[in-house]
């Protein structure tokens, strides 16, 4: 797990001091945790509140849903829901981080202008061929994200099984990392891609393997609330699956978390209280 680190974001140095969670604010109406959707601006600036009161650092604003067999909505549609909503969240909070889910260039571009403060790109700079170079010239954080194909294709069967799927997201991200630099992007943020073309099996293997994302010495963020992994395996769905969520991001934090993606900032952050107790680095 990193410390902190201090980042350019805008010009402006901003110190994160992990772990930390990043709250969700999503507004897409086709989710596979429907009740966490807000389809307004003043529900999204309700949810922004409770979640920065509950302790979240980030608030990470989506309108593309990205569940199995989801397909891409235009940037147009996107930043109808999207613009919004970030303005009057922005006009409410300053100083609190917001990030844009998207992977869509020209909406990262908008709303970069407008004041946004990190891109969180699940296609890693895939899917726009040009939204590094976006990234690049606000100079502001990057989440990159492993996932094979898109939202739409990536549990199609005609995908190869993982070999070794911990060797293999780590040379994805070595390659993704060597990539981002010569566009100019260093404050790179690692998605593993929980759930993203990949099985049960696959996402527990790398829960277990966590820690070998410190090799990367990046800032590891995590984003497993709710999802199937979880409410699968307890036979219950994603409303139900709160306590399981919990199990699993205690785990992720002990092998090296540094973020918590997540729909409960509240619980989340008493798991962060309560790993860090047995944490004797004093770093908490």
């Amino acid at each position: 797990m990193i410390d902190n680190i201090l980042y350019n974001i805008h010009g402006r140095l901003r110190r994160l001091h992990f772990p930390l969670t990043m709250g969700i604010i999503n507004l897409s109406p086709d989710s596979f945790f429907s009740t966490s959707a807000v389809l307004n601006a003043a529900d999204a600036v309700k949810r922004a509140e409770k979640h920065i009161l509950e302790g979240a650092a980030i608030l990470d604003l989506g309108a593309i849903s990205t569940r199995p067999g989801a397909q891409i909505i235009s940037p147009e549609e996107e930043m109808d829901r999207l613009l919004p909503a970030f303005r009057e969240i922005r006009a409410m909070s300053k100083e609190t981080l917001i990030s844009i889910d998207t992977v869509h260039s020209i909406t990262a571009h908008k709303l970069l202008d407008l004041g946004a403060d990190i891109i969180n790109d699940v296609s890693a700079g895939t899917y726009a061929e040009n939204m590094p170079a976006i990234i690049a010239q606000y100079n502001v954080p990057m989440i990159a994200m492993h996932m094979r194909g898109t939202p739409a294709t990536m549990h199609k069967e005609d995908y190869a099984p993982y070999t070794n799927i911990t060797a293999e997201v780590l040379q994805f991200f070595s390659a993704k990392i060597n990539d981002l630099n010569a566009h100019g992007i260093t404050q790179i943020i690692v998605d593993p891609g929980f759930g993203f073309s990949k099985k049960m099996n696959d996402n527990y293997t790398l829960l277990r393997q966590l820690e070998f994302f410190r090799i990367l010495d990046r800032p590891l963020l995590i984003g497993i609330s709710r999802k199937s992994m979880i409410y699968k395996l307890l036979e219950t769905d994603p409303e139900q699956a709160l306590n399981g969520t919990l199990a699993a991001q205690t785990i992720a934090l002990i092998k090296g978390a540094d973020i918590l993606r997540v729909h409960d900032v509240g619980p989340a952050m008493e798991v962060i209280k309560v790993v860090s107790r047995t944490d004797h680095s004093d770093k908490f």
